[in-house]
């Protein structure tokens, strides 16, 4: 489910809402990148190819200390900017993209480029335009447009008003690397085994040690998230071993008949 954020007045976009079940899911959702469109304001005139060459500067890895008012601790640390793109200005106000690791805070981005560029800054207006797989371009909705479907839905119980804002658990997951599994192992890890070499049927070929996996069905039914003990590569040349750790389970118990015992063991 996907909401447009009012709560402040110059932050808008996309905000993934889990319910029930999937609210399991939401761990995969704040690891996920995220896109934003940001008007920055600078504190005095800056030409625009200056402007443009000091955003240039913050592609890649950078520091950062998150604000005073935030929900996390002061501490130094690093985060990935994948793309910074300068669209236009206006006298003062500079429209750029970002597209970034998670928790890259970007008011503390907008004062950081000021500080390089020697006229301070701040963010005018945000409007976040990606969460994971989610984005503003596939049926954003607001507040208001849940009350209404909803009210339709009760009305003439058509299911079609429900899938313009609520969707499986499973698309939260899509940027995850994916490992699927066999019918008979599916039991073991809503008990919270850890998944072994046989039960793998197939696998995303980029997987590394320490990535959070995507545990999947057949029938592409999400089942744990995972953390990889193990690269694509070693997993596919071995016979036997554990290959990722159960970190949290979706799949309900007994969803699936209970094999583990005579399957897996050994």
């Amino acid at each position: 489910m996907r909401l447009e954020s009012r709560g402040n007045p110059k932050v808008t976009g996309v905000l993934p809402t889990a319910m029930e079940d999937a609210t399991k899911v939401v761990q995969a959702l704040l690891l996920a990148g995220k896109e934003y469109v940001c008007v920055m304001k600078l504190h005095s005139q800056v030409p625009e190819d200056r402007v443009k060459a000091v955003l240039e500067e913050f592609h890649g890895t950078i520091y950062q200390r998150p604000p005073v008012r935030s929900s996390v601790k002061r501490r130094l640390r690093t985060r990935k900017i994948y793309h910074v793109n300068f669209l236009e200005s206006d006298q003062r106000n500079v429209l750029f993209t970002v597209g970034c690791e998670a928790g890259t805070y970007i008011r503390k981005l907008c004062y950081d480029v000021g500080e390089v560029l020697g006229c301070g800054a701040h963010m005018q207006e945000l409007r976040r335009t990606r969460v994971g797989p989610f984005t503003e371009d596939e049926g954003l909705v607001t507040l208001h447009d849940v009350s209404y479907l909803f009210a339709q839905w009760r009305e003439t119980s058509d299911e079609s008003l429900l899938k313009r804002f609520i969707y499986p658990m499973e698309k939260s997951l899509e940027m995850l690397p994916k490992i699927v599994i066999r019918d008979s192992a599916v039991d073991a890890l809503c008990h919270g085994a850890h998944l072994a070499v046989p039960g793998v049927l197939s696998l995303d070929t980029k997987i590394r040690p320490n990535d959070v996996v995507a545990v999947f069905t057949l029938k592409g039914e999400a089942v744990v998230l995972s953390k990889a003990l193990l690269s694509s590569e070693k997993i596919l040349s071995m016979d036997h071993g554990l290959v990722a750790k159960t970190q949290r389970v979706l799949m309900r118990r007994g969803v699936y008949p209970k094999m583990w015992r005579s399957s897996l063991n050994g």
